[in-house]
């Protein structure tokens, strides 16, 4: 019985400090390429300006007719 609880004591003790041990490992890699979409920002500026231009015409406009008489 002992033995028993001796494993699950250490298992809870595993497992409460793998989160901490993975974060630490984390904070502690080095960065090379920190961004690779930095030469795309204003492509995607002008595509969201598009979309967003695009999006008020179409709620903009009201081309149709009723459909009651």
């Amino acid at each position: 019985m002992q033995l028993r609880n001796i494993a699950l004591t250490a298992a809870a003790l595993g497992l409460a400090a793998a989160p901490v041990a993975a974060e630490t490992y984390r904070a502690a890699a080095p960065v090379e390429a920190s961004s690779e979409l930095a030469g795309q920002s204003d492509l995607f500026f002008i595509l969201g300006v598009a979309a967003l231009i695009g999006g008020i015409i179409v709620l903009a406009t009201d081309d149709e007719d009723p459909v009651s008489p």
